[in-house]
C-alpha cells in the first residue's frame, strides 16, 4: 500500500472518530438536559410557590423590609408560572434569596450569632452566657433566622447547580455538533486531496516532451 492510500484511510478513520465522538457529545448533552428538567419538575415548584416574584413587587417588599438599597434585587420575573427549566430555576432562586435577607434584616450568615438573643434580634449573639435560653432544658436557643439562611442557601444552590448543569448540557451539544461536522469534513478532504480528485482516480501522468530533432 503507497503512502497516499496510507494517508487517506488515515483521514477517513479521523473522521469516523470524531463524528463518533460528536454523537457521543450530543447524546450525553442531551441527556444532562432532560435529566435537570427532571429533577425540577420533581421538586413542584408550582405557580403558587412564585407569588409576588416580579421586579416591581420584590423592589416594595424589600423597602418594606428596609433592606440596604445595595442588595441587588431580580430583575426577572417567574409569577404565575411553573419552576421547570433552568432559567426559572435561577431566578426563583435569586427570589429566595432577597426572602431571606428580609427575615435576617439584611444579614448574611456570617453576621448572625449562633444563639438567639432575649429581644429576637435576628443579629443573634455567639457569647453562651447571653444567649436566649430554652424555659424546659435552660440551653441556649439556636438564632432561628441563621437557620433559614442556611435552609435557603442549600436550596438556591441546588436551582443555580440547575442552571450550570443545562447550560453545560448546551456547550456539550455545541461542542458535539462541531465534531460531528469536523469529521464529516475531514472525510471528505481526505477522499478529495488524497484519493485523486472528485473520480477518486489518480490524474495521469504527464507525457515526455519530445526530443528536439
Amino acid at each position: 500500500m503507497d503512502k497516499r492510500k496510507v494517508l487517506e484511510y488515515g483521514g477517513i478513520a479521523s473522521g469516523v472518530i470524531l463524528i463518533a465522538f460528536g454523537i457521543g457529545a450530543v447524546a450525553l448533552s442531551v441527556n444532562g438536559h432532560n435529566t435537570v428538567v427532571d429533577s425540577l419538575k420533581q421538586e413542584k415548584i408550582t405557580k403558587e410557590a412564585t407569588v409576588g416574584m416580579t421586579p416591581s413587587k420584590i423592589a416594595a417588599e424589600a423597602k418594606d423590609a428596609g433592606l440596604p438599597a445595595t442588595i441587588p434585587l431580580p430583575t426577572c420575573s417567574v409569577e404565575g408560572q411553573n419552576i421547570d427549566s433552568s432559567s426559572k430555576a435561577r431566578c426563583f432562586a435569586q427570589y429566595m434569596r432577597v426572602h431571606a435577607l428580609e427575615a435576617s434584616g439584611g444579614l448574611t450568615y456570617s453576621q448572625m450569632g449562633r444563639y438567639a438573643v432575649e429581644n429576637g434580634s435576628p443579629l443573634g449573639t455567639n457569647d453562651y452566657a447571653s444567649a436566649a435560653t430554652d424555659p424546659k432544658t435552660g440551653k441556649p436557643l439556636a438564632n432561628s433566622a441563621r437557620d433559614t439562611w442556611v435552609t435557603e442557601t442549600a436550596l438556591s444552590t441546588a436551582l443555580n447547580v440547575s442552571y450550570m448543569a443545562d447550560n453545560l448540557a448546551l456547550f456539550g451539544i455545541v461542542v458535539g455538533i462541531a465534531l460531528l461536522l469536523s469529521g464529516i469534513g475531514f472525510m471528505i478532504l481526505a477522499v478529495l486531496s488524497l484519493g485523486g480528485g472528485a473520480d477518486g482516480r489518480k490524474p495521469a501522468e504527464p507525457e515526455p516532451a519530445a526530443a528536439a530533432g
